[in-house]
């Protein structure tokens, strides 16, 4: 690999000339937590000390900086805090060629704190091996948040001890969509399955081991079908149960507002934080049709009760309700940009996705945003429309599309998504995914000028590490 190939580009990276060559012998030293993944990722359990990684004081590293050199005299790693020791370990693995390390300096930090990637596992129940494995790619890339998207109309993936129903019933489906929604077809296939708490406890434990941290998204009061057929009651036409959601798109089911209903969220929420020690927990917020509130009187009276203009207010008062219920856990809410327009709670985080210029706007209004839109970071899109690629919801959304973002500079970082509606197994993931999330990578890492030429040619560069690994990438 060329010394010049990593991604994201590091802030500075000087090349001196030489190569330091790796041996049974070599060793690593530093805290033990992180030794212990440098020695693991870098394939070296020797008795010496020539990588030797040292948390300092330094501040103008920041929370994930580090500097970097590689001499005759050993690889020498520092930073102020374990994170950006991390990161300095997978540039090592991006610089390694064979048994020899590159003589360089480097010093990196990022330009944004939040570098992510949300996964679907609502719609397709991925295996949790995959979900470690996908972790594992992210901090590759220095992502460092997993937005896990657990629930959705289509299947309830989250162990809920309180309501068992919930996985005994909302997490399995009688069929899916076959072919394109559009076409308006179903299969009879079943689908289903669910993670335990134990389960994700575990992968959390092994995301921080690696730097990344996970984010669950619960999604109310929308895009609750299945909830909602494991339990009528927290529907608005209860005496008509439904069963959960086969068809992609967009169910016109959705919770009712009644005390019980918001409780039993605050309940799911309660078990989620135990699991979850993220700050942030995501609940939503996205694509909520109003007919069903618009024509229940117990939304009215809510309406009513709480001064509201109308049902469309509604989702601003149900997103202050578990805000105020997630700050009781020290917690902070995430939410879609729809709840912009009905009012955001304090120290919410607003991922906006509908376009480039919700995330603007959102800054404007001085919102705490991470940017999403669907033009740039929806990675489920084809990259192009031509026959041989996979089935996608769309097409067009090219890797140089991706690269060319540039999120604003306040806003706390930038999200490539991954919705599963037509990726039914792990292969097509990482298809769909890869090299573009490198892309995502590089945007919210890398500062100064852009230049698409230079980052696939780095890219490329990349591609041998990635079939090593055995990533099943999209060709460039």
């Amino acid at each position: 690999m060329s010394v010049a190939s990593l991604v994201p580009r590091p802030q500075t990276l000087r090349v001196l000339g030489g190569h330091l060559h790796l041996t049974a012998q070599t060793g690593v030293r530093g805290p033990a937590a992180v030794a212990g993944l440098a020695r693991e990722l870098l394939g070296l359990s020797g008795p010496g000390h020539e990588i030797d990684l040292a948390l300092v004081d330094d501040p103008g590293l920041g929370a994930e900086g580090y500097r970097l050199t590689v001499t005759d005299d050993g690889v020498r790693v520092r930073a102020a805090r374990a994170a950006g020791l991390r990161w300095a370990v997978q540039s090592l693995r991006q610089l390694r060629e064979g048994d020899r390390l590159p003589f360089v300096e480097i010093e990196d930090r990022p330009a944004y704190g939040w570098r992510g990637s949300l996964l679907d596992v609502a719609r397709w129940c991925h295996p949790l091996p995959f979900l470690r494995r996908y972790v594992e790619l992210l901090a590759l890339y220095k992502l460092n948040t997993l937005h896990l998207h657990l629930t959705d109309d289509q299947g309830w993936r989250f162990e809920v001890l309180k309501y068992p129903r919930l996985t005994e019933v909302g997490a399995f489906r009688a069929g899916s969509t076959a072919g394109h929604l559009s076409e308006g077809r179903a299969d009879d296939v079943p689908h289903g399955g669910f993670y335990t708490q134990r389960e994700l406890r575990e992968l959390v434990d092994h995301a921080a081991r690696l730097g990344v941290r996970i984010m669950p998204e619960i999604d109310t009061p929308g895009h609750v079908q299945a909830a909602i057929a494991a339990y009528p009651w927290l529907g608005n036409t209860p005496s008509r149960p439904v069963p959960v959601r086969r068809e992609w798109g967009i169910s016109r089911h959705i919770l009712n507002v009644s005390d019980r209903t918001v409780g039993f969220v605050e309940d799911v929420l309660d078990e989620l934080v135990d699991v979850f020690p993220f700050t942030y927990v995501h609940i939503g917020g996205d694509e909520v049709p109003l007919d069903e509130w618009a024509a229940s009187p117990r939304a009215h009276r809510r309406v009513a009760d709480e001064g509201l203009r109308g049902p469309e207010q509604l989702l601003g008062w149900w997103s202050r309700r578990l805000a105020r219920h997630l700050e009781r856990h020290g917690r902070r809410a995430a939410v879609w940009d729809e709840v912009v327009q009905s009012g955001v709670p304090h120290g919410t985080a607003v991922f906006g996705w509908r376009s480039v210029a919700q995330v603007e706007g959102a800054v404007r209004a001085g919102h705490r945003v991470v940017a999403a839109p669907y033009e740039h970071t929806y990675l489920d899109w084809a990259e192009t429309g031509g026959p041989r690629e996979p089935l996608a919801i769309d097409s067009g959304l090219t890797l140089s599309r991706v690269y060319g973002y540039r999120p604003p500079s306040t806003v706390l970082g930038v999200q490539g998504q991954v919705w599963s509606e037509y990726l039914p197994t792990p292969e097509l993931v990482e298809w769909r995914a890869f090299p573009r999330l490198a892309a995502i990578a590089e945007i919210g890492w890398s500062s100064g000028e852009r230049d698409f030429a230079d980052f696939r040619r780095r890219l490329t560069a990349q591609l041998p590490l990635l079939d090593r690994l055995g990533v099943g990438y999209r060709p460039l």
